[in-house]
């Protein structure tokens, strides 16, 4: 028989409670609990029972306190508590020698801001290089907002040149704000240069953001526009989407919401969306960041030769990532490398661009055993009169190439590699994406039928036309773009589709709807779901 133990289980009351071994090590535990729960009187009490006892204080100790009063000091009921404990916090901080750092700092700009003292912490955050230290973006908002609140402009466009010089960048939110301040202290110029931050620093806008632009074209810039020339030019410099030279036409603007067709075509304007590129400045920089990494790691003479060749030879609109197609599912005991595959996409591009042959960057040793195997050479001979094949040497990294060939040529890749690996890192190019999606044609073998995935017919980006027109996508719960609303901002009779109505020549008005057309002629009318084919290289380019 077994015998019963004589331990027993410890009852709740005869558990220890977790204590630690020094008052200022349990005062900041207490702390955080209270900084988890959002306890801000808890938390106020310990603090006095911690200079009741004496208990020595750190930095932690102080910027657990220093948050939970920031975090309330926008809260009504707690907002006076949260002040008078917060600034009493950081003036013992201070007196007790002990440096703030970021977090430090942070708190209390929000709380001077809380109180609507934007000086003071602006003020704050210019100390924080005292203790060599560097602020972060959140640390600039409190000062900025709280300006941007009280319409004092020249206070916030000061904040914004300090977050500027500390090589910070602004983001839709704080975008958002300094447009909102420039509209209502009527600056026009500075909401166009706003409009433009806006524009490379998020893809899509906030309803909020939205709403901002709305009141803007809507209220206030009825009397801004001038004729600006070299429009064109300057879009096709900058790829597309955008010029940059500043407002362009006369009268009220038209601002409606609606959808964008498949083809890129506005369902409001009729006018068509651009497919965005990187600017000639940041291709030539990415071709130069390529080569140079290349020249790292290929062997120089032979990436040197084909540099040499490209320049001339550079009349091709499409490269061809020639491993990738070959390689294509072709994991299974028969697989191999598929010509047949390789070679669909060939005459794809071929028939796609108007008779002109793509380039196919293939390595040396595939390209020998391509030529040894009898089925297989006279297509690789066909392909090597018609100019379509550059055999990488040994030793060579393909990737290399066919990067570097298309950004210098400024063409379409074919290929579903998707460039993530340590190669493509190395760049840490922010527009790196942008290209992508301006260059990268996909595909897919369908029971051996090719089906190419050409770049999109339209970005999804903030546009600026030549006609001084702007088209602005809104942040879109749905994954289908068609479901997405823009909003289209128009001069009078600079819009092919305007309504008939005699409003909209007069007045701002904000349509909503999927064509935007008045109802008399569009009530009855679908957007047409048609796309575009991408023909590869812009012509219109300079070299």
């Amino acid at each position: 028989m077994a015998t019963p133990s004589h331990h027993q289980n410890p009852t709740p009351s005869t558990k220890k409670k977790k204590t630690h071994k020094n008052p200022e090590a349990n005062f900041l535990y207490e702390l955080n609990s209270c900084s988890k729960s959002k306890d801000l009187k808890a938390a106020i009490s310990l603090y006095d029972s911690a200079l009741s006892n004496n208990t020595r204080l750190n930095q932690s100790h102080f910027n657990t306190l220093l948050y939970l009063c920031s975090t309330f000091a926008t809260d009504p009921d707690s907002k006076d508590l949260a002040l008078r404990y917060g600034f009493r916090v950081f003036d013992h901080m201070m007196a007790l020698n002990i440096h703030p750092n970021e977090a430090s700092i942070t708190s209390i700009a929000r709380l001077s801001a809380a109180k609507g003292d934007g000086d003071y912490a602006f003020e704050m955050v210019k100390k924080l290089g005292d203790y060599q230290v560097s602020p972060r973006l959140r640390t600039y908002e409190p000062a900025l907002f709280c300006f941007c609140q009280k319409l004092e402009a020249e206070k916030a466009y000061e904040v914004e040149e300090d977050i500027d010089k500390m090589g910070l960048s602004l983001e839709e939110p704080q975008i958002a704000a300094l447009l909102k301040l420039s509209a209502d202290t009527w600056r026009g110029e500075r909401v166009y240069n706003y409009l433009h931050k806006l524009r490379r620093s998020v893809r899509w806008v906030s309803e909020e953001t939205c709403k901002v632009l709305e009141d803007w074209f809507c209220c206030k810039a009825s009397e801004i526009g001038s004729d600006v020339g070299s429009v064109k030019e300057a879009i096709l410099r900058n790829g597309g989407g955008w010029h940059g030279l500043g407002w362009i036409g006369e009268g009220k603007w038209v601002v409606k919401k609606g959808n964008v067709e498949p083809n890129g075509r506005c369902c409001c304007c009729g006018e068509q969306l651009d497919c965005v590129d990187i600017d000639d400045v940041e291709t030539e920089k990415f071709a130069l960041s390529v080569a140079g990494l290349a020249l790292e790691r290929e062997v120089k003479a032979n990436f040197r030769e084909f540099q040499d060749w490209l320049e001339k030879n550079a009349d091709y609109e499409a490269i061809v990532d020639g491993a990738n197609i070959g390689l294509y599912q072709q994991n299974f005991a028969e697989g191999g490398f598929s010509v047949l595959q390789l070679d669909a996409v060939i005459k794809e591009m071929y028939t796609r661009s108007g008779n002109k042959w793509p380039l196919v960057i293939l390595h040396n040793k595939r390209v020998r055993a391509l030529l040894e195997n009898p089925s297989h050479r006279k297509l690789v001979e066909e392909w090597m009169a018609n100019g379509v094949l550059y055999t990488t040497p040994h030793g060579s990294n393909d990737d290399w190439y066919w990067l570097y060939a298309t950004v210098k040529l400024r063409c379409l890749l074919v290929t579903n590699d998707e460039m993530r690996d340590h190669i493509f890192e190395l760049l840490g190019s922010s527009f790196f994406l942008k290209w992508k999606e301006r260059h990268q044609v996909r595909y897919t073998f369908l029971k051996g039928a090719l089906k190419l995935q050409m770049p999109p017919a339209y970005s999804i980006v903030i546009q600026e036309s030549e006609k001084g027109s702007w088209h602005v996508p809104i942040v879109c719960e749905s994954d289908e773009e068609s479901l997405r609303s823009w909003l289209c901002i128009t001069r009078p009779g600079g819009c092919e589709d305007e309504g008939k109505t005699g409003s909209t020549m007069e007045t701002c008005e904000i349509v909503n709807g999927p064509c935007c057309k008045s109802s008399e002629n569009r009530n009855n009318e679908k957007c047409d779901d048609k796309t575009t084919s991408m023909t590869g290289k812009r012509k219109e380019r300079s070299p």
